[in-house]
Formats: C-alpha cells, sequence, structure tokens
C-alpha cells in the first residue's frame, strides 16, 4: 500500500485539476510556496495539519471530504 503522503499528494493533485489551476495558482490560493504544493502533490512532504486546512478551503472542500478520496 502507498504511504499516506503520497494517497494525499494525489488527492491534491486531483481535486486540484478538477478545479482547473494551475500549481502556481494553487499555491497563490493555499497561501503557499509553488514548491511546496509540488512536494505535497509528489508525496515529499509530511504536511502540517495548519497546511491541510490552506489546501481544503482552497479546493472549497471541506477537511472530512479532502481525507474521504484518500
Amino acid at each position: 500500500m502507498e504511504d499516506i503522503r503520497g494517497r494525499f499528494g494525489k488527492a491534491v493533485r486531483q481535486k486540484r485539476h478538477e478545479l482547473g489551476v494551475s500549481q502556481e495558482a494553487f499555491a497563490d490560493l493555499c497561501e503557499l510556496d509553488r514548491t511546496y504544493i509540488g512536494g505535497i502533490e509528489r508525496g515529499e512532504r509530511n504536511v502540517a495539519l495548519v497546511n491541510v486546512e490552506k489546501i481544503a478551503r482552497a479546493l472549497k472542500i471541506s477537511l472530512s471530504q479532502l481525507f474521504r478520496s484518500l
């Protein structure tokens, strides 16, 4: 089974694509650095809860919806 970081990153990338925004635009929406978002999407980052909340807010979904997609 894939690591939680990889599953989370794939879920974020999929939801971002559904929104139709670039990684750079999404990073701006999250108020996070683009390279940090890239690391999340590649499963390289262990994301802090504060940033998980920012990501869910930028995706316009609840935390439970985001985690349900894992």
